[in-house]
């Protein structure tokens, strides 16, 4: 007799074995579904906006993705789509639901002074 599992004969019965280290999370320790939806909720950029930020020189710590993604979590929170955030001397233009930087310009250095297609401003602080 051939064992079923979800619908489909099987000619073995798989052994979970509970020693394996994904079954062993003690309090404290992240799942794999909370791990997965920490990585999905981080800040990530386009392609376009990957070769402005090269191709533009700009630099950004770790304390100013820390500020980048706090903004983009109050832009979001407010329910913003498409907002610009401000960064130093840094204008980023972001999608917020998808959580991802479209493009990136340093106001010192251009002559661009309108951002159209938004629907809000964050001042990154």
């Amino acid at each position: 007799m051939a064992n079923v599992i979800n619908g489909i004969n099987v000619p073995f019965v798989p052994i979970a074995k509970p020693e394996h280290p994904v079954n062993k999370l003690s309090k404290g320790q992240s799942s794999f579904e909370s791990l997965f939806k920490k990585e999905i909720e981080k800040l990530k950029f386009s392609n376009h906006a990957n070769k402005r930020i090269e191709s533009r020189e700009l630099k950004l710590t770790e304390t100013d993705m820390n500020k980048l993604q706090n903004a983009v979590d109050k832009a979001e929170a407010k329910g913003a789509k498409d907002s610009l955030v401000m960064l130093n001397n840094t204008a980023f233009i972001v999608n917020i639901p998808n959580k991802t930087v479209i493009t990136a310009l340093d106001v010192n250095k251009s002559s661009e002074n309108v951002f159209t297609n938004i629907d809000s401003v964050v001042f990154a602080t």
